[in-house]
């Protein structure tokens, strides 16, 4: 007998709504008002950071605090350059891949709104067979239209205005979430579920519990470096993608061997705290929640890196979630493991007491 979603149909609505809306790294307040709208019926503060990062809190009266976090900006680019001709050259903010660029329609924000644009390219006919020059981010542009700067900038463009893809939810073969931006707002979506079932099922946790979705992530860890000294919390559990290695061209020996369907990974590396990574395992134990294992080197390359070795130290995990196609505009991640990681963040909160000592040595 199939298990009963954890995912409500109104949760679903928030979702797809929520990854519509463009984040982009720096320019992620209309997202954070979104996500904090659906949060808070579930929570009994909150406080929004001076560069916009947002903690929803239940129990803000503790001492003890235990966050969770994922981060809430997406990758996109900036306007760098307007040619003579109208063409428009651009800066990544965040990792942007050059590669998936051309034919891709975006969205160029301004101060008098929205403007529709496209990558251009060179058609098929017009490239030498074995001369062919590969999308790069010097010679990758933007056509809005116009065929002049001054009408460019007329439209309101200028250097600095944000670009972000113009690519839409949806939900494949009902197996798969599919949308830009999964990366990291699925994890933002994980974090609010987790609050509204501990609401919805009443439980009373001994801590204040901070649900935080960081602006900034990436391009640096920025916004958790800020929460973390903000909330200077005793405990963090950070969600946030992985690789899911089984589509063609990633070599498992490098990426590791993940598998989207087959629950949340959970980092070995420096910066996680073996005990609290020990609790978390014999909560999906107990729960009989899937899980998979990764290996982190020098950094897990996540917020958890910044939350570890702030404030003296505050004992970290990592709970990621497999994702197909990082950093384009078709991520897919698997509804099961969305559910598992909800589930396993939530079952995981149950098994921390308070004023728990996580020390390595006692």
């Amino acid at each position: 007998m199939a298990k009963k979603s954890i995912v409500t149909p109104k949760s679903l609505q928030f979702l797809e709504k929520y990854i519509n809306n463009a984040a982009p790294t720096g320019f992620e307040s209309e997202g954070q008002k979104m996500w904090l709208d659906y949060i808070k019926p579930y929570v009994d503060d909150y406080f929004v950071d001076n560069y916009g990062s947002v903690a929803a809190i239940i129990n803000p009266k503790a001492k003890y605090k235990v966050v969770i976090e994922a981060h809430a900006d997406e990758i996109s680019w900036f306007v760098h350059y307007i040619s003579d001709k109208g063409f428009i050259y651009l800066r990544r903010n965040g990792g942007s891949d050059h590669q998936i660029a051309p034919s891709k329609r975006v969205n160029i924000h301004t101060d008098k709104g929205i403007v529709k644009a496209v990558f251009g390219w060179p058609a098929i006919h017009t490239r030498k067979n074995g001369k062919e020059e590969t999308p790069k981010l010097d010679n990758i542009f933007l056509d809005c239209g116009c065929i002049t700067k001054e009408e460019v900038e007329e439209l309101g463009i200028h250097v600095g205005c944000v670009v972000t893809y113009e690519d839409e939810f949806m939900v494949l073969n009902n197996r798969y979430y599919v949308g830009r931006a999964l990366d990291n707002r699925i994890g933002g979506f994980m974090i609010a579920e987790v609050a509204r079932l501990l609401k919805e099922n009443k439980v009373k946790l001994p801590f204040g519990l901070y649900i935080t979705n960081s602006v900034q992530e990436e391009v640096g860890l920025r916004g958790a470096e800020m929460m973390v000294q903000n909330i200077k919390p005793n405990v963090a559990i950070v969600t946030d993608v992985c690789h899911d290695t089984q589509t063609p061209m990633i070599k498992k020996i490098e990426q590791g061997d993940n598998h989207a369907g087959q629950g949340p990974v959970l980092t070995y590396g420096p910066a996680v705290q073996n005990n609290l990574l020990k609790l978390i395992i014999d909560a999906a134990n107990k729960k009989k929640i899937p899980f998979q294992r990764a290996a982190a080197s020098r950094a897990t390359g996540t917020d958890t890196d910044a939350f570890a070795y702030a404030t003296g130290g505050v004992p970290s995990a990592l709970i990621s979630l497999p994702l197909r196609y990082m950093h384009t505009t078709v991520e897919m991640v698997h509804k099961e493991d969305v559910e598992n990681v909800i589930r396993l963040i939530y079952e995981s909160l149950q098994k921390i007491k308070n004023n728990q000592d996580f020390r390595y040595l006692k």
